[in-house]
């Protein structure tokens, strides 16, 4: 038997001790085909597994955020809409400061410009556009034509578009709940 480095050659068979080569009965140091495909197949579903899991991760956070700019995107149009109807009055013709008041569609009279000419607002759905229409008055005597209104959309994401999104409450809220909303 020869002696190479750690290892031993043996040419007849025989046993010895020690790593050998040429002797079939003892295994070789090595992963066989089977373990590297087994190895190979788990660290595959693994990472499958984790991309899944970062996947539906991801799909949540767009979600989520989608769902902060619906609300905010709402908050902004409301606080709109609530500081202009609070300084809504008479129209410079005369006419009621609340023109309509619908489920979907609220007209009034404000001064949002703080020009000193108070122009005619109008707020509705639109499929599931929440739109503004501003109409100046003009001509002498003063009128507000409604071909010059300018429109624009205040929010693209109305998700209740089949329910009513301006309710109206009389002076008895909140201790008439049978007669409110109205």
């Amino acid at each position: 038997m020869k002696k190479i480095g750690n290892w031993k050659l043996s040419t007849r068979g025989g046993s010895s001790s020690g790593r050998e080569i040429g002797n079939s009965s003892q295994s070789e140091a090595g992963f066989t085909l089977i373990e590297v495909l087994v190895s190979s197949a788990i660290l595959v579903i693994l990472a499958m597994g984790f991309l899944s899991i970062q996947y539906v991760l991801s799909q949540n956070q767009v979600s989520a955020w989608r769902n902060y700019l619906s609300i905010e995107s709402a908050n902004v149009a409301m606080s709109a809409i609530v500081h202009e109807l609070r300084d809504a009055r008479a129209s410079d013709i005369g006419s009621y400061t609340l023109e309509v008041a619908n489920d979907q569609e609220i007209i009034f009279y404000s001064d949002y410009d703080y020009d000193g000419v108070v122009e005619r607002i109008r707020y509705s759905l639109s499929g599931y556009n929440l739109t503004k229409g501003i109409v100046e008055p003009s001509g002498s005597p003063l009128s507000y034509p409604l071909a010059s209104e300018k429109t624009k959309v205040v929010s693209d994401i109305v998700q209740n578009a089949t329910q009513p999104i301006f309710y109206y409450y009389n002076s008895d809220w909140p201790s008439d709940t049978t007669n409110n909303p109205l």
